[in-house]
């Protein structure tokens, strides 16, 4: 069954939108963050908790508190999260990021911008934390890892993505548009 995500996923691996893609979830972060917090720029805090960090990793978790504060301040930063589509459609997410499996990671170290602090993402942040582990060791700015269902349980928000329907006819698109799905948060 063909997917929104498949969809994107192809296009990327074939290079046709990486750059577009970036710079939109970029913008796009920024601007939701915003416009979520009535246009009133925040303040970032050092964290008072202990530094906690996954077994077999270097990477800071990042606790709810830590991760809202990041949040907060989108125009600083870039989130990754490594999980695959179908776990970010059945767990949920964050509002905006960019998503690069793991394995995919290495391969595109070249359109992770630099200047932005990142946080990498997984569900319970072990992935994460070997994500956050090999972009510092490129070079990369890192504040840590985050799992998104820790995230959740200690309060924190997800965005649900809907799936997309089943296609109604076995005709493909002969444009190659991908089609745009609502993401509604619960």
């Amino acid at each position: 069954m063909p997917s929104i995500f498949g969809d994107v996923h192809l296009l990327i691996k074939r290079g046709l939108v990486r750059n577009t893609l970036i710079a939109g979830l970029l913008a796009l972060s920024a601007a939701s963050a915003f416009a979520q917090d009535g246009g009133r720029p925040q303040q970032v805090a050092a964290a008072n908790a202990a530094p906690a960090s996954v077994p077999g990793s270097r990477a800071h978790v990042l606790t709810r508190d830590e991760l809202d504060k990041l949040l907060a301040r989108p125009q600083d930063l870039l989130v990754i999260d490594v999980r695959r589509p179908d776990e970010v459609s059945k767990i949920g997410g964050l509002p905006v990021y960019l998503s690069i499996q793991l394995n995919e990671l290495e391969k595109s170290l070249a359109w992770i911008p630099k200047g932005r602090t990142i946080i990498t993402v997984s569900n319970h942040a072990k992935r994460a934390g070997t994500a956050a582990d090999l972009l510092a060791s490129k070079g990369f700015k890192v504040a840590g890892a985050a799992g998104v269902q820790t995230y959740e349980q200690e309060g924190g928000k997800l965005t649900k993505v809907a799936p997309p329907p089943p296609p109604s006819t076995a005709a493909s698109d002969p444009t190659g548009s991908v089609a745009v799905h609502s993401q509604t948060t619960r």
